[in-house]
């Protein structure tokens, strides 16, 4: 029977779950075309929820340990919340003004996604694993998707292709990732991670092993199964698409590094040579199709399909330090990926797809989104001394440390390779004639977006105390070694 102690590391997800309960109820009080205010809720309730990870104690076991809440899961549950509460502000007026009579369920998919997000980084039993991929997965299918009631001028066409794609890939890997499983489940007898990681090692159990594998690399958008990224960005809500690039990713990351440290913590070595192909692979392909990008939304999903083999390169060293820099770079990469999602927002509010054109020229147009767009896309390229610098620094230096230098050459010349279209974009905001007026910025978007530029400036000036924290977290995860 489960006490209220099982209860105590899940105080957040059950806070959470009365967040979304409250936005249900006060959704249904809510005259049509006085629902506004949802998505300022939403925000202030994840801003709240965020507030109170740092004064209650989740450390500890829930449910016969099939979830372990640990410094490194509190830390996720706060990465997830804080791209939560971001996505919310930065939507409402998108929302409001495409969405008027849908915003509640809006906002309500949002924060149910987010429980499996939330959920996932404790999670110690593959049951568990799978109910909290598809409590993220399916909300985010359907936000994808959601602008298609609403196309009165086509400007969102591409909303249900968006959806449909985002879905199916959805459904493909946890078919996988379940087969994969099967062969772990019938091979080890147990459910456990703990119990799993006992289990001889078969022909069998190893292909189950990789199997399981891929199936989650279709959720973070590894190169080969990143073939969703580029078109569901294009087509979906630009809000959503800047919760979307980083959300998952994370607690995907977290699910992974759950999976290869713990389960298959024996069988590394093997493990090992298909983490390093997804690396390579996501790195070359990544950049490379980014080239010729002149849709930038596409240009950013090619971006992160790269962004997506340096955090493994993290995940590959299998050491304290590689998982914490690997934190430190997730938490940079919420701030920078999310603000630069949502200046195109600003810049085009009523379109998908935004070109480099849309961009010119922006400095004039508006100083303040013009910086704040060079400093996001300098953040992702990794120039000093905005965080995205100190992340791949930091990701370099452990996998420097564990003895992969040439990987570090590698991963540095392919990061020159990336300065071409990243300044494309800063050479249309500064250097391009402006074909367009004043960007007026609604005080919402402007806030989501204000918060993210600080976080990329306050951890690129002090990164200290943030990769303390992160590597704090890993050594609860792995224990020192």
């Amino acid at each position: 029977m489960p006490t209220l102690e099982d209860l105590r590391p899940l105080i957040i997800d059950l806070l959470l779950l009365s967040a979304a309960l409250l936005v249900f109820a006060v959704d249904l009080g809510l005259p049509h075309g006085r629902k506004r205010g949802l998505g300022f809720l939403t925000a202030l309730l994840l801003a709240g929820l965020f507030a109170v990870t740092f004064f209650v104690d989740v450390n500890g076991p829930a449910f016969s340990g099939a979830y372990l809440g640990t410094p490194w899961v509190l830390l996720l549950k706060r990465v997830a919340l804080a791209a939560g509460a971001l996505a919310a502000l930065g939507a409402v007026d998108h929302v409001d003004r495409h969405f008027p009579n849908r915003q509640g369920e809006f906002y309500l998919l949002l924060l149910f996604s987010l429980m499996g997000m939330t959920l996932l980084p404790g999670a110690r039993d593959l049951i568990l694993f799978v109910v909290c991929f598809e409590l993220m997965g399916l909300p985010l299918a359907m936000m994808a998707a959601y602008a298609k009631a609403d196309d009165k001028k086509s400007v969102h066409r591409y909303a249900a292709e968006a959806g449909l794609k985002l879905y199916l890939v959805s459904v493909a890997s946890t078919a996988i990732t379940l087969f994969g499983l099967s062969f772990v489940y019938g091979l080890s007898g147990t459910t456990t991670l703990e119990g799993i990681a006992q289990a001889p090692m078969t022909p069998l159990l190893a292909m189950g092993m990789m199997v399981t594998i891929a199936g989650m690399a279709f959720k973070v958008g590894a190169v080969p199964f990143h073939l969703w990224v580029p078109d569901t960005y294009t087509g979906a809500p630009t809000p959503f698409v800047a919760f979307l690039s980083v959300g998952p990713k994370a607690t995907g990351f977290a699910a992974l590094a759950a999976v290869i440290l713990v389960a298959f913590q024996g069988n590394r070595a093997q493990l090992g040579t298909l983490l390093l192909l997804f690396v390579v692979a996501s790195i070359v392909v990544g950049n490379l199709m980014a080239l010729p990008q002149r849709d930038v939304k596409r240009m950013l999903a090619f971006s992160g399909v790269a962004q997506i083999g340096y955090m493994m390169m993290g995940l590959l060293t299998g050491t304290p330090l590689g998982l914490g820099m690997l934190l430190f770079y997730v938490v940079g990469y919420v701030a920078t990926n999310m603000g630069a999602f949502l200046v195109l927002e600003a810049v085009a509010p009523d379109r998908t797809g935004v070109t480099l054109d849309d961009l010119s020229g922006l400095w004039k147009r508006s100083p303040w989104l013009g910086l704040a767009m060079l400093l996001f896309v300098l953040s992702l390229a990794g120039i000093p001394f905005v965080v995205g610098f100190w992340a791949k620094l930091y990701v370099f230096m452990a996998v420097y440390q564990a003895g992969q230098g040439w990987l570090v050459l590698f991963g540095a010349l392919m990061a020159i390779v990336s300065l071409w279209y990243y300044l494309q974009i800063a050479r249309a905001v500064y250097m391009g004639e402006a074909k367009a007026g004043p960007v007026a910025v609604r005080p919402a978007l402007a806030a989501a977006i204000g918060l993210c530029l600080l976080g990329v400036v306050a951890m690129g000036a002090w990164p200290a105390p943030f990769v303390e924290s992160a590597a704090a977290a890993a050594s609860s995860f792995l224990g020192p070694r």
